[in-house]
């Protein structure tokens, strides 16, 4: 019963959040995906590096997909989301673990700065 209770908090979660609390939770997943993928690669389980490293992939797809470029800034976010969505490929590739801690500074800087025009009111 908890887990089913857990799952309906989550899905209530998601489904009353604003798109702005939505991106913080895409930004929170890839770090969670890229910090078991790393666990993977410590405890030498490749498939669970794999599986982790795609989920963040996929996350970041999604982001360059939701990008709106009537905004000049979605430029700088695509070239970001394409390079981190690299790295992350080689880093699967690899199975290097350093290369994801690169995506995590990354991701965690963009993470910090949404919080912040959050914060600041400046989106919803």
């Amino acid at each position: 019963m908890p887990v089913n209770a857990a799952a309906a908090y989550q899905n209530n979660k998601i489904n009353t959040a604003t798109p702005a609390e939505l991106t913080l939770m895409l930004y929170e997943g890839i770090i969670k995906f890229c910090n078991i993928a790393i666990i993977g690669i410590e405890e030498n389980d490749i498939n669970k590096a794999n599986l982790n490293i795609q989920k963040a992939e996929k996350i970041i797809t999604h982001l360059r997909s939701t990008l709106d470029f009537k905004y000049p800034v979605a430029k700088d976010f695509d070239n970001i989301y394409d390079y981190v969505f690299d790295r992350l490929v080689q880093a699967n590739i690899r199975k290097d673990k350093d290369i994801i801690e690169e995506v995590l500074e990354h991701i965690r800087g963009l993470r910090d700065s949404w919080k912040e025009v959050m914060k600041k009111g400046n989106i919803r």
